[in-house]
Protein backbone atom coordinates (compact mmCIF):
# COMPACT_ATOMS: atom_id res chain seq x y z
CA UNK A 1 0.00 0.00 0.00
CA UNK A 2 1.36 3.46 -0.66
CA UNK A 3 2.27 6.63 1.49
CA UNK A 4 -0.75 7.71 -0.03
CA UNK A 5 -3.32 5.54 1.55
CA UNK A 6 -5.59 4.03 -0.99
CA UNK A 7 -3.67 4.96 -4.32
CA UNK A 8 -2.97 2.00 -6.20
CA UNK A 9 0.72 0.94 -6.49
CA UNK A 10 0.81 1.06 -10.26
CA UNK A 11 0.12 4.88 -10.67
CA UNK A 12 3.34 7.38 -11.40
CA UNK A 13 4.78 8.31 -8.42
CA UNK A 14 3.74 11.96 -7.03
CA UNK A 15 5.37 14.80 -8.66
CA UNK A 16 5.62 18.20 -6.17
CA UNK A 17 5.90 21.20 -9.11
CA UNK A 18 3.41 23.55 -8.93
CA UNK A 19 0.91 22.46 -11.92
CA UNK A 20 -0.39 24.99 -14.38
CA UNK A 21 -3.16 24.34 -16.62
CA UNK A 22 -4.19 26.30 -20.13
CA UNK A 23 -7.27 28.71 -20.60
CA UNK A 24 -10.41 25.96 -21.08
CA UNK A 25 -11.84 26.10 -24.39
CA UNK A 26 -14.95 24.78 -23.45
CA UNK A 27 -16.54 26.57 -20.27
CA UNK A 28 -18.64 24.58 -18.07
CA UNK A 29 -22.01 26.61 -17.51
CA UNK A 30 -24.21 27.21 -13.92
CA UNK A 31 -26.48 23.97 -15.05
CA UNK A 32 -23.78 22.35 -16.09
CA UNK A 33 -21.14 22.27 -12.63
CA UNK A 34 -23.32 19.06 -11.31
CA UNK A 35 -21.91 17.53 -14.40
CA UNK A 36 -18.52 18.35 -13.65
CA UNK A 37 -18.55 17.13 -10.01
CA UNK A 38 -19.88 13.59 -11.27
CA UNK A 39 -17.39 13.26 -14.38
CA UNK A 40 -14.65 13.85 -11.62
CA UNK A 41 -16.26 11.26 -9.49
CA UNK A 42 -16.17 9.15 -12.45
CA UNK A 43 -12.79 9.09 -12.77
CA UNK A 44 -11.53 8.91 -9.26
CA UNK A 45 -13.53 6.48 -7.86
CA UNK A 46 -11.95 4.26 -11.10
CA UNK A 47 -8.69 4.29 -9.22
CA UNK A 48 -10.03 4.40 -5.59
CA UNK A 49 -12.37 1.43 -5.99
CA UNK A 50 -14.15 2.90 -3.48
CA UNK A 51 -15.54 6.10 -1.60
CA UNK A 52 -17.92 8.11 0.65
CA UNK A 53 -19.61 11.40 -0.48
CA UNK A 54 -20.75 14.44 1.21
CA UNK A 55 -23.25 16.77 -0.34
CA UNK A 56 -23.76 19.81 2.14
CA UNK A 57 -26.50 21.33 0.16
CA UNK A 58 -27.71 18.42 -2.13
CA UNK A 59 -31.73 19.62 -2.59
CA UNK A 60 -31.91 20.23 -6.17
CA UNK A 61 -31.21 23.56 -7.63
CA UNK A 62 -33.37 23.45 -10.99
CA UNK A 63 -36.61 21.83 -10.73
CA UNK A 64 -37.08 19.65 -13.75
CA UNK A 65 -33.62 19.45 -15.07
CA UNK A 66 -32.35 16.53 -13.88
CA UNK A 67 -28.53 16.16 -15.27
CA UNK A 68 -28.51 19.35 -13.25
CA UNK A 69 -28.89 17.84 -10.04
CA UNK A 70 -25.44 16.58 -8.60
CA UNK A 71 -26.83 14.03 -5.63
CA UNK A 72 -28.32 12.84 -8.76
CA UNK A 73 -25.90 11.81 -11.01
CA UNK A 74 -23.90 11.12 -8.40
CA UNK A 75 -26.09 8.25 -6.96
CA UNK A 76 -26.83 7.21 -10.32
CA UNK A 77 -23.05 6.96 -11.82
CA UNK A 78 -21.83 3.46 -12.77
CA UNK A 79 -19.77 1.43 -11.85
CA UNK A 80 -21.61 2.44 -7.92
CA UNK A 81 -18.18 2.82 -6.82
CA UNK A 82 -19.45 5.14 -3.81
CA UNK A 83 -20.51 3.18 -0.75
CA UNK A 84 -21.62 5.91 2.00
CA UNK A 85 -23.45 8.90 1.36
CA UNK A 86 -24.66 12.01 3.21
CA UNK A 87 -27.32 13.93 1.81
CA UNK A 88 -27.79 17.75 3.67
CA UNK A 89 -30.80 19.73 3.17
CA UNK A 90 -32.00 22.73 5.04
CA UNK A 91 -35.03 23.61 2.33
CA UNK A 92 -38.64 22.09 3.55
CA UNK A 93 -39.87 22.39 -0.08
CA UNK A 94 -36.52 20.32 -1.21
CA UNK A 95 -36.56 17.45 1.01
CA UNK A 96 -39.64 15.50 -0.39
CA UNK A 97 -37.65 15.06 -3.64
CA UNK A 98 -34.21 14.33 -1.89
CA UNK A 99 -35.85 11.85 0.08
CA UNK A 100 -37.15 10.00 -2.98
CA UNK A 101 -34.00 10.05 -4.73
CA UNK A 102 -32.06 8.26 -1.67
CA UNK A 103 -35.31 5.67 -1.61
CA UNK A 104 -35.20 5.06 -5.38
CA UNK A 105 -31.17 4.82 -4.96
CA UNK A 106 -31.02 1.70 -2.72
CA UNK A 107 -28.66 -1.36 -3.13
CA UNK A 108 -27.37 -3.80 -1.24
CA UNK A 109 -23.62 -2.33 0.57
CA UNK A 110 -24.95 1.05 0.11
CA UNK A 111 -25.96 3.39 3.05
CA UNK A 112 -27.64 6.44 2.15
CA UNK A 113 -28.55 8.98 4.50
CA UNK A 114 -30.64 12.51 4.15
CA UNK A 115 -30.43 14.65 6.89
CA UNK A 116 -32.99 17.67 7.28
CA UNK A 117 -31.66 20.88 8.69
CA UNK A 118 -28.50 23.32 8.72
CA UNK A 119 -25.56 21.48 7.05
CA UNK A 120 -22.99 23.05 9.74
CA UNK A 121 -24.98 21.68 12.39
CA UNK A 122 -25.28 17.84 10.63
CA UNK A 123 -21.63 17.65 10.13
CA UNK A 124 -20.55 16.45 13.59
CA UNK A 125 -22.56 13.80 13.62
CA UNK A 126 -21.46 12.90 9.69
CA UNK A 127 -17.67 12.82 10.84
CA UNK A 128 -18.58 11.30 14.54
CA UNK A 129 -20.21 8.48 12.83
CA UNK A 130 -17.03 6.42 12.43
CA UNK A 131 -17.74 5.72 8.68
CA UNK A 132 -14.90 7.82 7.33
CA UNK A 133 -11.48 6.30 8.31
CA UNK A 134 -8.25 7.68 6.98
CA UNK A 135 -8.25 5.59 4.55
CA UNK A 136 -11.66 5.68 2.95
CA UNK A 137 -11.34 7.95 0.12
CA UNK A 138 -14.38 11.11 0.82
CA UNK A 139 -15.40 13.70 -0.74
CA UNK A 140 -17.50 16.65 -0.05
CA UNK A 141 -19.90 18.84 -2.25
CA UNK A 142 -20.36 22.50 -1.13
CA UNK A 143 -22.58 23.61 -3.43
CA UNK A 144 -23.97 26.77 -1.31
CA UNK A 145 -26.09 29.53 -3.02
CA UNK A 146 -23.79 32.23 -1.16
CA UNK A 147 -22.98 31.92 2.69
CA UNK A 148 -24.68 29.19 4.05
CA UNK A 149 -21.22 27.22 4.26
CA UNK A 150 -19.36 28.30 7.57
CA UNK A 151 -15.66 28.10 7.63
CA UNK A 152 -15.73 26.33 11.11
CA UNK A 153 -17.06 23.30 8.90
CA UNK A 154 -14.12 23.53 6.46
CA UNK A 155 -11.63 23.35 8.99
CA UNK A 156 -13.61 20.51 10.35
CA UNK A 157 -13.81 18.88 7.21
CA UNK A 158 -10.04 19.32 6.50
CA UNK A 159 -9.09 18.27 9.75
CA UNK A 160 -10.96 14.85 10.29
CA UNK A 161 -8.13 12.15 8.42
CA UNK A 162 -5.09 11.87 9.04
CA UNK A 163 -2.73 11.58 5.90
CA UNK A 164 -5.18 12.20 2.87
CA UNK A 165 -7.77 15.06 3.95
CA UNK A 166 -11.25 14.60 2.98
CA UNK A 167 -11.47 16.26 -1.03
CA UNK A 168 -13.53 19.65 -0.79
CA UNK A 169 -15.68 20.93 -3.76
CA UNK A 170 -16.36 24.37 -2.67
CA UNK A 171 -18.61 26.90 -4.72
CA UNK A 172 -17.76 30.32 -4.74
CA UNK A 173 -20.57 32.71 -5.34
CA UNK A 174 -18.49 34.99 -7.38
CA UNK A 175 -21.12 36.46 -9.69
CA UNK A 176 -22.89 38.28 -7.15
CA UNK A 177 -20.86 38.00 -4.14
CA UNK A 178 -20.11 41.86 -3.74
CA UNK A 179 -23.82 42.91 -4.25
CA UNK A 180 -24.44 40.04 -1.41
CA UNK A 181 -21.99 41.12 1.08
CA UNK A 182 -23.14 44.97 0.88
CA UNK A 183 -26.89 43.61 1.27
CA UNK A 184 -25.97 42.03 4.49
CA UNK A 185 -25.83 45.56 6.64
CA UNK A 186 -27.81 43.68 9.81
CA UNK A 187 -26.52 40.46 10.53
CA UNK A 188 -22.73 40.42 9.52
CA UNK A 189 -22.64 37.28 11.75
CA UNK A 190 -23.28 35.46 8.65
CA UNK A 191 -20.47 37.00 6.83
CA UNK A 192 -18.39 36.86 9.70
CA UNK A 193 -19.17 32.63 10.56
CA UNK A 194 -18.82 32.27 6.60
CA UNK A 195 -15.34 34.18 5.65
CA UNK A 196 -14.09 32.45 9.85
CA UNK A 197 -13.10 35.92 10.89
CA UNK A 198 -13.79 39.76 10.94
CA UNK A 199 -12.28 40.61 7.47
CA UNK A 200 -14.32 40.02 4.94
CA UNK A 201 -14.71 43.75 4.44
CA UNK A 202 -11.44 42.90 2.26
CA UNK A 203 -13.39 41.09 -0.07
CA UNK A 204 -15.11 44.17 -1.47
CA UNK A 205 -14.07 45.58 -4.98
CA UNK A 206 -11.84 42.59 -5.66
CA UNK A 207 -10.86 41.17 -8.65
CA UNK A 208 -13.26 37.55 -8.90
CA UNK A 209 -10.00 35.95 -10.34
CA UNK A 210 -8.18 37.63 -7.17
CA UNK A 211 -10.88 36.22 -4.76
CA UNK A 212 -10.85 32.67 -6.21
CA UNK A 213 -7.31 32.65 -5.88
CA UNK A 214 -7.25 33.92 -2.42
CA UNK A 215 -10.00 31.57 -1.08
CA UNK A 216 -7.49 28.89 -2.66
CA UNK A 217 -4.72 30.33 -0.95
CA UNK A 218 -6.50 29.99 2.54
CA UNK A 219 -7.78 26.25 1.72
CA UNK A 220 -3.70 25.78 1.18
CA UNK A 221 -2.05 27.96 4.51
CA UNK A 222 -5.11 27.47 6.64
CA UNK A 223 -6.16 23.90 6.18
CA UNK A 224 -3.06 21.96 4.52
CA UNK A 225 -4.14 21.31 1.34
CA UNK A 226 -1.46 20.56 -1.14
CA UNK A 227 -3.57 21.37 -4.07
CA UNK A 228 -6.41 24.02 -4.52
CA UNK A 229 -7.60 24.94 -7.90
CA UNK A 230 -10.09 27.91 -8.54
CA UNK A 231 -12.25 26.63 -11.81
CA UNK A 232 -14.80 29.43 -13.20
CA UNK A 233 -18.41 27.84 -14.10
CA UNK A 234 -19.82 30.28 -16.49
CA UNK A 235 -23.22 32.04 -16.71
CA UNK A 236 -24.71 30.76 -20.40
CA UNK A 237 -26.43 34.03 -21.11
CA UNK A 238 -23.22 35.47 -20.99
CA UNK A 239 -21.79 33.70 -23.44
CA UNK A 240 -18.35 32.48 -21.46
CA UNK A 241 -17.49 35.96 -20.48
CA UNK A 242 -19.47 36.46 -16.91
CA UNK A 243 -18.66 34.23 -14.30
CA UNK A 244 -20.94 33.29 -11.97
CA UNK A 245 -19.29 30.80 -9.61
CA UNK A 246 -15.74 29.57 -8.85
CA UNK A 247 -15.55 26.05 -8.01
CA UNK A 248 -12.94 25.71 -5.34
CA UNK A 249 -11.07 21.94 -5.40
CA UNK A 250 -9.06 21.28 -2.90
CA UNK A 251 -7.09 17.78 -2.48
CA UNK A 252 -3.78 16.10 -0.83
CA UNK A 253 -3.42 13.77 -4.47
CA UNK A 254 -1.33 14.95 -6.82
CA UNK A 255 -3.20 13.25 -9.46
CA UNK A 256 -6.17 15.02 -8.44
CA UNK A 257 -6.03 18.35 -10.65
CA UNK A 258 -5.12 16.36 -13.71
CA UNK A 259 -8.53 14.49 -13.30
CA UNK A 260 -10.42 17.59 -12.43
CA UNK A 261 -8.64 19.11 -15.32
CA UNK A 262 -9.98 16.56 -17.49
CA UNK A 263 -12.89 16.48 -16.19
CA UNK A 264 -13.58 19.98 -16.69
CA UNK A 265 -12.85 19.24 -20.77
CA UNK A 266 -14.93 16.50 -20.92
CA UNK A 267 -18.19 17.00 -18.42
CA UNK A 268 -20.19 17.36 -21.73
CA UNK A 269 -19.10 14.54 -23.11
CA UNK A 270 -20.16 11.10 -23.72
CA UNK A 271 -18.16 9.22 -21.09
CA UNK A 272 -15.08 7.81 -22.42
CA UNK A 273 -14.00 3.87 -22.15
CA UNK A 274 -11.93 3.30 -19.11
CA UNK A 275 -8.85 1.76 -20.81
CA UNK A 276 -8.58 5.23 -22.79
CA UNK A 277 -8.60 7.32 -19.46
CA UNK A 278 -6.14 5.13 -18.07
CA UNK A 279 -4.03 5.11 -20.77
CA UNK A 280 -3.96 9.23 -21.33
CA UNK A 281 -3.83 9.73 -17.85
CA UNK A 282 -1.01 7.50 -17.14
CA UNK A 283 0.36 6.05 -19.46
CA UNK A 284 -0.64 2.07 -18.80
CA UNK A 285 -4.03 0.32 -19.03
CA UNK A 286 -3.77 -1.65 -16.56
CA UNK A 287 -5.69 -1.35 -13.09
CA UNK A 288 -6.10 -2.98 -10.21
CA UNK A 289 -9.32 -4.65 -10.35
CA UNK A 290 -10.38 -4.68 -6.74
Amino acid sequence: MSKQGYLPLDLPPPTYKPIRFRSPDRPIWTENKAKLIERYLYYFVMITKHGAYIDGFAGAQYPGKADAWAAKLVLESKPPFLRRFWLCEQSKDKLPALQDLASASVQKGRTIKVLPGDFNENLESILASGDITDKMATFCLLDQHTFECEWRSLRALAAHKSGNKIELFYFLATGWLDRAIAATTRNQVVLQKWWGNDEWRMLLGMKSFDRAQLFAGRFKSEFGYKHAHAWPIYDKEGGARRVMYHMIHASDHDEAPKLMSRAYRKANEPKEDLADVQRELFGSESFHKH
